[in-house]
Parts: C-alpha cells; sequence; structure tokens
C-alpha cells in the first residue's frame, strides 16, 4: 500500500461509492441547486482562462515616462 492509502484510507472507488457520494451531494445542496452550482463553477473557470489569456504589460521593456514626477532621477 502507499502512503496515502495508510494516511487517508482511499482506496480504489468504484460505482457504488461514486452513488453514495453523488447521493449525498443531493441531499446537501438539493437536486435544483445542483446544476447553478456547476454553473457557476464554469464560469469561474471560463473568467480565470479568460484572464489568464490577456497581455502582460512588460515594464522593463517599456521605456519611462520622462514627464512622471514619481519616475525616478537618472
Amino acid at each position: 500500500m502507499n502512503f496515502a492509502t495508510l494516511l487517508l484510507g482511499i482506496g480504489n472507488f468504484g460505482g457504488t461509492e461514486f452513488l453514495l457520494i453523488g447521493l449525498a451531494i443531493i441531499l446537501l445542496f438539493g437536486a435544483k441547486r445542483i446544476p447553478e452550482l456547476f454553473r457557476g463553477m464554469g464560469q469561474g473557470i471560463r473568467e480565470f482562462k479568460d484572464a489568464s489569456k490577456e497581455p502582460k504589460p512588460e515594464f522593463r521593456d517599456q521605456p519611462a515616462n520622462p514627464n512622471d514626477p514619481t519616475a525616478p532621477r537618472r
């Protein structure tokens, strides 16, 4: 046995275990609320992907603005 199995008591999941987990989720959240939860998770993942695709400014490659009063003097 590996360390995770010994420490957490996690073995191989079968159909029965997934069925029990699914029933527990339905009991906790209700059947009507589950699609809303997954929709929210999908929107969050989509927003994260969109934000990671935006170009990142490279400040080191841009020349300093000489008119900026907060810019360091050379």
